[in-house]
């Protein structure tokens, strides 16, 4: 089976060879495949995470739709934007406890790209 890393990094590296601007902004994001299962039908489905700063998320959102049609003909689900900063400064959040890997790439994201 093809890793996690491995589609996200396809995923960008498509969206950079058919969108050129689109694939630049992307290099300020970070991008994550996520599985979601569905144990009463027992299946599993994968979607695409860009996790990206506050400046970023009109932008993107504006291609979500060309940022779909990639990730659909890849056999992927969706793609979701989730704003990075705002993850961080969530006071609730066990991201930092539960994947400090994760959090850590967030907040060089949210610090480095404003």
């Amino acid at each position: 089976m093809i890793s996690e890393e491995y589609l996200a990094h396809e995923f960008a590296k498509i969206v950079d060879r058919m969108h050129p601007r689109l694939g630049k902004l992307l290099q300020s994001c970070y991008v994550k495949v996520v599985e979601f299962s569905v144990k009463r039908l027992k299946k599993r489905f994968y979607y695409i995470t860009i996790y990206c700063p506050d400046n970023l998320i009109p932008e993107l959102q504006s291609e979500k739709s060309l940022l779909k049609d990639i990730a659909e003909n890849m056999g992927l689900v969706d793609v979701s934007c989730l704003n990075a900063s705002k993850l961080l400064r969530d006071p609730l959040s066990q991201l930092k406890q539960e994947n400090p890997h994760l959090w850590m790439e967030l907040y060089w994201i949210a610090t480095h790209f404003k």
